[in-house]
């Protein structure tokens, strides 16, 4: 869940899920064999490149992990969360909220709204719990049902920052050191600036997961590391403190946490700039025209599109390397339309760019002007809001207490 989403998750295949699981040894990941003998050390290092911790799982962007629950079985759990920095825009919409929507039906599903995350780069404290009532109203104007998902604001479950402290003590500092979000970031706020936060953001991260034995995370392109580091310190924790060790102390055996799986969806991944094809659109872009946010009006949208970069190529096409404007822009017409790529590029290929975008623009306001009504409702009902949000935290804490508590004893500390 980086500065834009955990998570996330349009139409979703319904393929059975394929395990991802690291190289066992005895029921436990080779790499913690190492040393005992019973296995050797490989000289060829594994892992993602530049990453320094083992890659445990291979996904595809172009096809969804996606596993059906049967009607005999528990709903799988799926988690996901925004950040209430900026305003929430096209990318954070089509890149996971608007995904959510279909999960909520075969999944047992919690959505937040991540604050904690929001302070890890200096933000306006004034804003912070406006912006967080804000999200949480876009959530439930885009879509979400709370009779079949849980709402919730992060800090209002203090397990999150808990199992933050214990999972840091179980998570090797060279991990975050190579995390590629950190060495991104850090270097634009220059090492003097940057908090201890941002260095361990993905273990809060994985704390947002682990806390609700979550099934599948919906992950974007740029949030595949993440989850990655999160299975391996699952594993890692696993076999620290779990299996015969927490049965010793008096607990069930077995393991202490679930090791989620990835949902990548479709398409819409990574929407990029309005400005630079080849950026991601960010909240934190200096640019306000570099992104269209949800409350945009239709003039402002309109105009946004009408000023987006574009090239001097004639006629329109998908996934030419040299024109990443005109791919993203195709992409998100494709995804608010609900048309296929096969028909966006049929009926494209042939128009100017000044006709596309007259008909992006429209799109687009067409699409988003009934979220902006109901936004509109939700946000002037601040009793309902607060309802919504108190019965999703309240269920939210009895899920990740759950298992907080559990940690705590496979831990070795002292009872309550």
């Amino acid at each position: 869940m980086s500065r834009s989403v955990l998570s996330h998750f349009l139409t979703l295949s319904h393929s059975p899920c394929s395990r991802f699981t690291p190289s066992l040894c005895c029921g436990f990941p080779v790499k913690y064999m190492e040393g005992t003998g019973l296995v050797r050390r490989s000289r060829r290092p594994i892992g993602l490149r530049g990453t320094g911790f083992p890659s445990i799982c291979s996904v595809s962007a172009s096809e969804p992990v996606v596993q059906e629950s049967s009607p005999s079985s528990a709903k799988k759990r799926v988690v996901s969360g925004v950040q209430p920095t900026g305003s929430i825009h096209l990318g954070n919409y089509l890149g996971a909220i608007k995904n959510w929507i279909p999960l909520q039906n075969t999944y047992d599903t919690l959505f937040f709204i991540v604050d904690l995350h929001a302070i890890t780069l200096p933000y306006e404290t004034q804003q912070l719990s406006r912006a967080t009532r804000d999200t949480a109203a876009i959530y439930l104007a885009c879509g979400v049902d709370t009779s079949k998902a849980s709402i919730f604001v992060q800090s209002h479950v203090r397990a999150h920052a808990e199992l933050m402290w214990l999972l840091s003590s179980a998570t090797p500092i060279g991990w975050l050191n190579k995390m590629i979000q950190f060495k991104e970031k850090s270097r634009k706020a220059g090492d003097e600036n940057v908090a201890v936060a941002l260095l361990t953001y993905p273990v809060l991260m994985a704390s947002d997961i682990l806390l609700y034995q979550s099934d599948f995370v919906p992950v974007g392109e740029d949030q595949k590391q993440h989850l990655e580091l999160t299975r391996e310190l699952a594993e890692r924790v696993n076999y620290l403190y779990g299996g015969r060790k927490l049965k010793k102390l008096g607990g069930r055996g077995g393991a202490i946490f679930k090791v989620p799986e990835p949902l990548i969806p479709p398409a819409g991944a990574r929407v990029m700039s309005l400005t630079d094809g080849l950026s991601k659109m960010s909240k934190s872009a200096p640019s306000d025209l570099s992104r269209i946010n949800l409350l945009d009006s239709k003039d402002v949208i309109a105009n946004k599109i009408k000023r987006c970069k574009t090239d001097s190529l004639s006629g329109l096409e998908f996934d030419n390397p040299e024109r990443p404007e005109c791919n993203n822009l195709l992409s998100v017409y494709q995804l608010i339309s609900g048309k296929t790529k096969e028909e966006v590029a049929q009926e494209c290929q042939n128009m100017n760019w000044g006709t596309f975008k007259v008909l992006l623009a429209d799109s687009l306001i067409d699409h988003l002007h009934p979220i902006q009504i109901r936004y509109e409702e939700i946000i002037s009902d601040s009793a309902y809001l607060d309802r919504v949000l108190a019965e999703g935290s309240k269920r939210a804490a009895d899920i990740a207490d759950a298992t907080l508590n559990n940690v705590y004893q496979a831990m070795g500390f002292l009872r309550r």
